[in-house]
């Protein structure tokens, strides 16, 4: 018991910084793309496309990582994903063009998969009694990012464009230092299984959710609300960028408030069932 307390803490730093890396780039990254192609028009298919490869990039990976962490244990797969995330802000930061913005969002897109790895750690080191409240974080955290992030990105962007990708990158380089030292890996040994290419894939994935009925269903209005949602943050940014606007600072108050919104599901979101340590599975705070 004594080692969860610093890894549940972890992977609620972990998270959050997921999110919030995320959001201090929101007010910025209109404005920097529009840097690079000439126009807001420009900028802002851009900007819904860079978006979309990051997005897609988490859709074909998420069940890979998630996979990898059954064989091999959540403690590497979280480690390398943060490793990477932390690298690929330092490359968004220094990006000369267009393109090198298109490679950094494949990246962070596998890299962002690590949420399904954190989840499961949760789910391992969580006693029945405890899952609903540390799953419960998994929101907490997730708010918290969207209220500080946006907030604070506007700030440092008006300093400077390329400031929020390089605090994004030595904060969460530093929780990739940290973990290196109090993660300890939550699933046994005799827990673990072989990769199965059936479902380390997303159609494998979701095929398999038939076996759920309700959590399909659940899942079917997940897609839908953020099908929906989606375009309010990607495109706020270079709204906000005509000349009726004030520059970052609505950008990251509207997004920021948003995400005190989105944080109110952290206190009543429960697991959709209890699972045996050594087995990703999917729970409804992902919903809420």
């Amino acid at each position: 018991m004594s080692a969860r307390k610093p890894a549940l803490s972890f992977i609620f730093i972990t998270l959050f910084l997921d999110i919030f890396g995320l959001g201090l780039i929101i007010p910025i990254l209109p404005k920097l793309i529009e840097h690079f192609s000439g126009s807001i028009v420009a900028a802002s298919h851009i900007y819904g496309l860079l978006a979309s490869v990051s997005g897609l990039m988490q859709f074909l990976f998420a069940p890979v990582l998630g996979s990898l962490s059954d064989r091999f244990g959540r403690r590497p797969v979280i480690l390398i994903s943060l490793l990477g995330s932390g690298l690929d802000y330092l490359l968004l930061a220094f990006a000369p063009n267009i393109g090198w913005f298109f490679v950094g969002r494949i990246i962070a897109g596998i890299t962002g998969a690590n949420i399904t790895a954190a989840n499961a750690y949760i789910a391992d080191i969580s006693p029945p009694e405890k899952r609903a409240a540390n799953f419960g974080m998994v929101a907490a955290a997730f708010g918290l990012g969207f209220i500080a992030g946006p907030a604070l990105g506007g700030l440092l962007g008006n300093i400077g464009l390329r400031l929020p990708f390089l605090v994004s990158a030595g904060l969460t380089l530093l929780n990739w230092l940290y973990g290196m030292f109090v993660l300890p890996e939550s699933l046994p040994h005799e827990h673990r299984r072989a990769v199965s290419w059936s479902r380390a894939n997303p159609i494998g994935s979701l095929v398999a959710l038939k076996r759920f009925p309700v959590v399909l269903g659940l899942t079917e209005t997940f897609f839908l609300i953020n099908f929906a949602h989606q375009v309010f943050p990607k495109h706020m940014g270079a709204l906000h960028q005509l000349p009726l606007s004030l520059e970052h600072r609505p950008n990251r108050r509207v997004v920021g408030a948003r995400g005190v919104d989105g944080g109110g599901g952290a206190r009543s979101s429960r697991p959709a069932h209890h699972t045996r340590p050594g087995r990703t599975t999917f729970h409804r705070d992902r919903i809420v």
